[in-house]
């Protein structure tokens, strides 16, 4: 099965760092028959990114996206205008978010609807703290979010329709990783989710690991039953580091 691996640049990149895209997109060809290769960056370089990746085997998503298409939101980006500037997809629900603007799983549903009607792939994220995971909720907070998160229909029953991401939030950006053996539990949680959900569709919906994905820890984590790729955070920034992940992807999906 092809895996993907997709880039969160979160709020980081100015216009220099779009010839680092552009090497991300050269060599992302490479790889092309068994990863799919994405790079969300900022809103004030998305549509730029883009244009210079057009063509190649790298697209864009954008980092978040408002409910509604159009109307009194400053400072907000739609759906619609995310793919207007040459998105083909959107992260939402991201712990960052859910923290840091007091997002809600309602909200995100809200958000993941409106990415479907713009055209937009949304990709989920989900994931526990480092004290819901040791007071021992952890399957039960991603089993709510997931309950919450996500629309009781997928728009046309394919899996290209919605990625899921589990990112335990304690992982993220502090070099902290999972065993592989908490990893393979909480995805196949997340699976059983899906399939009951969904149905058959439900079965192949992707199933990403975030949460300080590296180079030299990507091929093992890719390898793990349901996982079915990466949403990298600061390893994504740097063409190397990202194509180093993508060949590990690659090297998982033959393997």
């Amino acid at each position: 099965m092809v895996k993907w691996v997709i880039g969160n640049w979160k709020m980081n990149g100015l216009s220099g760092s779009l010839e680092e895209a552009a090497k991300i997109a050269e060599g992302a060809g490479a790889h092309s028959a068994s990863v799919v290769s994405m790079v969300c960056p900022p809103a004030t370089l998305l549509a730029r990114m883009a244009e210079k990746c057009a063509g190649s085997a790298l697209s864009v998503g954008g980092q978040d996206c408002h409910a509604a298409e159009a109307g009194a939101h400053t400072g907000d980006v739609s759906a619609e205008m995310l793919v207007d500037a040459g998105a083909v997809a959107v992260i939402l629900g991201h712990s960052e978010r859910r923290t840091d603007h007091a997002e809600t799983s309602g909200q995100v549903k809200a958000k993941t609807e409106a990415a479907w009607r713009a055209g937009l792939t949304p990709i989920v994220c989900v994931g526990e703290t480092e004290a819901e995971r040791d007071a021992g909720k952890a399957e039960a907070v991603v089993e709510a979010q997931l309950a919450e998160s996500l629309p009781d229909i997928l728009p046309a029953q394919q899996r290209e329709d919605l990625i899921v991401a589990y990112e335990p939030v304690w992982a993220i950006g502090t070099g902290r990783v999972p065993t592989e053996a908490d990893i393979a539990a909480m995805h196949l949680k997340v699976r059983q989710h899906l399939e009951a959900r969904y149905g058959q569709p439900g079965r192949t919906v992707p199933i990403l690991y975030g949460g300080s994905m590296k180079p030299d820890n990507a091929a093992s984590i890719m390898k793990i039953a349901n996982v079915d790729g990466g949403l990298v955070g600061g390893a994504s920034l740097k063409a190397d580091s990202f194509l180093a992940i993508a060949s590990a992807g690659a090297t998982a999906a033959n393997g």
